[in-house]
């Protein structure tokens, strides 16, 4: 199967501006630089002070074949229930931070995901659409 990022496509378009206003507010006030789990520390702050509904470390299952392998995944958050949201915080989004993002939404039936990266001077931000 081929999946393509669709950047004309913008399904939970309020749900992902939400998150993404939130993770604005964090970079605005952290800055860059930290690791990973700092930034996602701060979100849970963030998104409890706004009263978004998450979970953080959402496990999910990964079949082959309709065989359950013995390793899981983890999803950063799940937010509104519909938005897998992944936190970076290094130079850049690769792709392959793209195909696990894609990989996780096929796996949590999410169709869409944020991959929001801290490690620059400005919040970059990817959406993926399955």
């Amino acid at each position: 199967m081929n999946y393509e990022i669709k950047q004309d496509n913008f399904p939970y378009k309020n749900e992902t501006d939400l998150v993404i206003n939130a993770a604005i507010e964090v970079h605005k006030d952290l800055g860059c630089g930290f690791l990973e789990i700092v930034y996602k520390d701060a979100i849970c702050i963030e998104f409890e002070s706004r009263g978004y509904h998450y979970e953080r470390e959402k496990l999910y299952p990964v079949y082959y074949k309709d065989i359950l392998l013995p390793h899981c995944f983890y999803a950063d958050f799940i937010v509104f229930d519909s938005v897998i949201l992944e936190i970076k915080s290094k130079s850049g989004i690769a792709n392959e931070d793209l195909a696990q993002t894609i990989n996780y939404l096929k796996c949590s039936e999410c169709k869409v995901g944020l991959i929001l990266n801290f490690g620059k001077s400005t919040l970059e931000i990817r959406r993926v659409v399955l």
